[in-house]
C-alpha cells in the first residue's frame, strides 16, 4: 500500500538504509503547527504528546488574549461611566444624562467653580493678618466658604443657566435645562432658594464677627446683584464681552477676598483698588471660557470678545490681561510694600502660565482651552494666595503683631 501522501525519495532511501532490518521505519514530516507520524505501511499514528500540548498551550494562548481584550474593555467601558457621572456631578463638559433630581440640582450649581470662590475667601483670611488657626476663626472661614461657594455662586451659576438655556441648547445640550431633565418652575424655585440661604448666612456671619455694620450682608447683596445683571435681560452684562467678562472675574477674585478680610479684619481701600486690578486677570480667566462658545454665542447674537475680536486678537488680549495683571501686582508687592520676598515668590508662579500660554494656548485656543487652563490656574491661585500672604504680612507687622 502506497503512503496517502508521497515522501521525498531521499528520506524513504535513507530510513531503508538505517534500519533496513527494522521491521517499521517512521518519517515525521511537519505539516502545519503539529506532527503526524506515518508508519511503513502508511498508517497515519497519533500525535506525538509534544505536538499536542504544543497546540493546546496555543489555544490556551488565544483564549487568554480573548479574555484580556474582554477585560480591558470592560475597564475602559466603566472608566467613561466614572468620567461621564463625574463630569456630571460637576457640571463640567461632556456629562452623561441624568435622572436623579438631586444630582440635577447639583449640577446645576456647577460645584467645580466653587473652588476659585473658597480660594478667594482663603486669601482674603490671610490678607487681614488677623485670622489664627484657632477653633472660632476655622469654623467662620468654613461658613464663609459655605456662603461665598454652594449658596451664592450656586445661585449664580443657576441662574445663569437659566437665563442661558437656550444658548446652551447649541453649546451645551447635555445641561439639565435644554436637556428637559428639570422643569424652569423648579429651576426658579432653586436659585432663589440659595440666594435667600447665601444672604442669611451673611448677615449671620456678621452677628458672629460682632460687626456694627453689616459689611458681609452688604458684600453679598452686591455681589448677588452683579450676578442677576450678568445673566439676565435687560442688561445681561454677559453680552459685553468687556463688561461681563469683568464682572465675572471680579466675582470669583475680588469678593470673596473682600469677603475673607471683612470678616476677620479690616477692608482698606488699598487692598480694593489691588483686588480690582487682580480682577483683570480674572477677565483674561473669563475669556478663556468663551472660546468653546463661539458658534452658539454668535448665534444668539452675544459679543463675546472672540467673537466681536475674532480667535486671534481675542487671544492676545486674553494672554495680556492675565500676564500684565500679576506682573504688575508682582511689582506692587516689592516696591509698594517693601514684600520682595513674596514679589520673588509671585513672578516664580506667573512663569509656567506663560509657558502654558505659549505652549498651548496661543498655538489653539479652541482645542487647547482645558489644557491650558489645568496646566496654568494652579499657578494663578496659588499667586492669589502669596499676594494675600503679603499683604497680610504687611498688616500684621503694622499692627506689631
Amino acid at each position: 500500500m502506497r503512503p496517502s501522501f508521497p515522501l521525498r525519495a531521499q528520506d524513504a532511501a535513507g530510513a531503508a538504509f538505517s534500519g533496513g532490518h527494522a521491521l517499521r521505519w517512521q518519517t515525521r514530516l511537519q505539516l502545519h503547527q503539529g506532527m503526524i507520524t506515518v508508519d511503513r505501511t502508511g498508517r497515519r499514528r497519533a500525535l506525538p504528546p509534544r505536538a499536542a500540548a504544543g497546540e493546546k498551550v496555543e489555544s490556551a494562548t488565544k483564549d487568554a488574549s480573548a479574555a484580556a481584550g474582554k477585560a480591558k474593555a470592560a475597564v475602559g467601558k466603566a472608566g467613561e461611566v466614572v468620567k461621564g457621572n463625574v463630569a456630571q456631578l460637576l457640571g463640567m463638559k461632556g456629562a452623561d444624562a441624568e435622572t436623579n433630581i438631586w444630582k440635577i440640582r447639583l449640577q446645576l450649581t456647577k460645584p467645580v467653580t466653587w473652588v476659585p470662590l473658597i480660594w478667594g475667601v482663603l486669601c482674603g483670611a490671610a490678607a487681614s493678618g488677623q485670622f489664627t488657626w484657632t477653633p472660632e476663626h476655622v469654623a467662620q472661614s468654613a461658613v464663609c466658604m459655605m456662603m461665598s461657594g454652594p449658596f451664592l455662586t450656586g445661585y449664580t451659576q443657576t441662574i445663569n443657566d437659566y437665563y442661558d438655556r437656550e444658548i446652551d441648547a447649541i453649546n451645551e445640550p447635555y445641561r439639565p435645562i435644554p436637556s428637559g431633565a428639570i422643569s424652569e418652575p423648579q429651576v426658579i424655585a432653586q436659585f432663589v432658594t440659595l440666594l435667600l440661604a447665601g444672604l442669611g448666612t451673611a448677615y449671620a456671619l456678621d452677628v458672629w464677627a460682632g460687626h456694627e455694620t453689616p459689611t458681609l450682608f452688604l458684600l453679598a447683596c452686591f455681589g448677588s446683584f452683579i450676578s442677576y445683571i450678568y445673566s439676565a435681560p435687560p442688561l445681561k452684562l454677559k453680552q459685553s464681552g468687556w463688561a461681563g467678562n469683568y464682572a465675572l472675574g471680579s466675582s470669583y477674585i475680588a469678593l470673596p477676598w473682600w469677603a475673607g478680610q471683612a470678616l476677620f479684619g479690616t477692608l482698606t481701600w488699598d487692598v480694593v483698588v489691588l483686588t480690582m486690578l487682580y480682577s483683570t486677570a480674572g477677565l483674561g480667566i473669563a475669556i478663556v471660557n468663551d472660546f468653546k462658545s463661539i458658534e452658539g454665542d454668535r448665534q444668539m447674537g452675544l459679543q463675546s470678545l472672540p467673537v466681536a475680536f475674532g480667535v486671534d486678537t481675542a487671544k492676545w488680549i486674553t494672554v495680556g490681561t492675565i500676564d500684565v495683571t500679576q506682573f504688575s501686582v508682582a511689582a506692587y508687592l516689592a516696591f509698594g510694600l517693601h514684600e520682595p520676598v513674596y514679589a520673588a515668590v509671585l513672578t516664580a508662579l506667573i512663569l509656567p502660565q506663560v509657558f502654558a500660554q505659549v505652549k498651548y494656548f496661543i498655538p489653539d485656543p479652541i482645542k487647547n482651552d482645558v489644557a491650558y487652563q489645568a496646566r496654568a490656574q494652579p499657578f494663578l491661585v496659588f499667586g492669589l494666595l502669596t499676594t494675600g500672604l503679603a499683604i497680610g504680612h504687611h498688616n500684621a507687622a503694622a499692627l506689631g503683631m
